[in-house]
């Protein structure tokens, strides 16, 4: 499984990457999923970011999810960062 994440200016794609979501025995999916998060945003340059409950509803419902800029801590220069969760 992937975290792929995609940031947009409007509709232009400025930069994407994914990530692999690594799966433990003694680690549940949530933890293995923040991790991968965490990653795909250090890779991406991103502040740190804020999760609502409208990211959890999108992500267990579409396995995506979509944040705006005011979900950042520190301002950034794009309107959305998508993440879409990738099967193998």
């Amino acid at each position: 499984m992937y975290l792929e994440g995609k940031i947009y200016a409007g509709d232009q794609l400025l930069s994407s990457a994914k990530t692999k979501v690594v799966r433990k025995k003694d680690v549940d999916f949530t933890k293995s999923l923040d991790v991968a998060l965490v990653s795909l945003c250090h890779t991406l340059n991103l502040p740190n970011l804020f999760w609502f409950s409208k990211n959890t509803r999108e992500f267990a419902r579409y396995r995506q999810t979509i944040f705006s800029n005011e979900q950042f801590s520190d301002p950034v220069n794009f309107t959305q960062f998508h993440i879409k969760l990738l099967e193998d």
